[in-house]
């Protein structure tokens, strides 16, 4: 792609507005989509390269993953990225989460862990802190709650069991799935995961709420504790 500093000074066939009108969204890029919405850049950058900062810093390789892992404040610091595009952006990242999880929903059975993981992966694989969520159930497995119930490192020690099956109790549930994420992507259990689940468990087992599963959400993939036999 030439560096010409406006769109306009571009070929007719580099126009990513032009492109998309004449062979569809599909056909762009993902820098060519993004300057679409953008629309503009700023002195000595076009909208094209001003979108290539955006989704290729050089800080990380996770290309088009980047969208989501850009705050207001980030945003602001760039140039050309003035109040308006930073939080058209943020919409647009917002949105494609929100499209991922409606369509994710369609097929959610809360005794299918893939479903479940499916469902929730794109709330919890872009977050760069360990976040873990209580889900709650009635009779019928059907969702009637869910929480946060910690943000940052998720150990035994950190989570209280009391405090978890008190926010259970208060929503009448008979049955809990545990589910948070690991930054890193691999969703393999640490010793901590599984000494939090066995925990969790033998406190269920008391009060009458049962622990159906803890699930670890990675980078588009997932592990069930009750899959690897952890749960009984």
């Amino acid at each position: 792609m030439k560096k010409e500093n406006r769109i306009s000074e571009l070929s007719f066939e580099e126009r990513p507005y032009e492109r998309c009108e004449r062979f569809g969204a599909s056909n762009l890029t993902n820098t060519e989509l993004l300057a679409v919405l953008l629309r503009t850049g700023t002195r000595g950058e076009n909208a094209l390269q001003l979108a290539e900062k955006i989704l290729y810093p050089v800080f990380s390789q996770k290309g088009i993953l980047n969208l989501h892992q850009w705050n207001y404040e980030q945003l602001r610091k760039i140039k050309g990225i003035g109040k308006v595009k930073a939080i058209q952006i943020l919409c647009l990242s917002e949105l494609t989460k929100r499209l991922a999880k409606a369509t994710a929903q369609e097929g959610l059975n809360f005794s299918t862990p893939a479903s479940i993981a499916k469902y929730y992966m794109e709330d919890l694989r872009h977050a760069t802190q360990e976040q873990m969520k209580l889900l709650m159930l009635n009779t019928k497995a059907r969702l009637i709650g869910e929480t946060d119930i910690s943000k940052g490192t998720v150990n035994a020690t950190v989570i209280s069991p009391r405090e978890l099956f008190l926010e259970a109790l208060q929503k009448n549930a008979v049955s809990i799935i545990l589910m948070h994420n690991h930054p890193s992507g691999d969703p393999t259990p640490s010793r901590e995961d599984v000494l939090l689940t066995k925990r969790v468990q033998e406190a269920g087992e008391l009060i009458g709420i049962e622990l159906l599963d803890h699930i670890i959400i990675g980078n588009n993939c997932y592990i069930s504790l009750k899959e690897k036999g952890f749960i009984k």
